[in-house]
């Protein structure tokens, strides 16, 4: 799953950064509604977490624009603004949850996943389609109740997969899922290919449909159908 963290106290970033990315998340950060605004413009995120009160402005504007963009990113605003008028106004705004400052990095990792699970999967833990089931919490995939042994990556891309069912994904689009920003400055997106893959003979080897299309010139598709 991909973060953007919008924070300009860079201890701040820097710890929370570090905390999600031990729980295998890929996290991106910003630290002026400036720099935002730029990475909400080319790049989607799962969930983004965002300071208001920012160098250049307040974290409203970043609302505003994802409203206009019409973007579905989930947003948990972190602030020391405590005020019931300004929680208020988050909200309205499209915020999804907030979180005072200061908090435990273990209350935001479960808000971050309560939120993705809400976004994408109705609220579950457990992720079935069909033969695969897929548990967030173990950090499980199995097949006809078979487990699969998947690493980190092979299972955050066939959740990413599930959860985009039935659209075309582009390699970079995947890439910048997998890796975040980090895509940009790799010379090619083989890595894709490699996980698909691996994640597709892995499955197959347990009975399992094959689900993921190629689509020719454009990039993958996983088909509900």
């Amino acid at each position: 799953m991909k973060i953007l963290i919008i924070e300009d106290e860079i201890e701040i970033a820097t710890s929370i950064k570090n905390y999600l990315s031990s729980n295998d998340f890929v996290c991106e950060t910003a630290i002026s509604v400036q720099e935002a605004l730029q990475k909400i413009n080319f790049y989607s995120y799962d969930c983004i977490l965002l300071d208001l009160m920012l160098s250049d402005g307040d974290g409203f504007r970043v609302l505003e624009t994802l409203k206009n963009l019409h973007k579905t990113e989930g947003v948990i605003i972190i602030s020391a603004k405590d005020t019931l008028e300004t929680k208020i106004e988050g909200l309205t705004l499209g915020a999804d949850d907030y979180l005072t400052k200061p908090f435990h990095l273990s209350e935001l990792l479960v808000r971050i996943q309560a939120l993705v699970r809400r976004k994408q999967f109705n609220g579950n833990n457990r992720i079935i389609f069909n033969e695969i089931e897929i548990d967030t919490a173990s950090k499980s995939v199995k097949v006809k109740g078979n487990l699969v042994e998947f690493t980190k990556k092979e299972m955050d891309l066939l959740l990413f997969l599930i959860g985009n069912k039935n659209k075309v994904l582009s390699k970079c689009v995947i890439a910048e899922h997998l890796s975040g920003d980090m895509a940009d400055m790799l010379d090619n997106h083989d890595f894709v290919y490699a996980h698909i893959k691996n994640m597709k003979k892995k499955l197959k080897k347990m009975g399992a449909t094959d689900y993921l299309k190629s689509v020719y010139g454009t990039g993958y598709k996983w088909k509900a159908d």
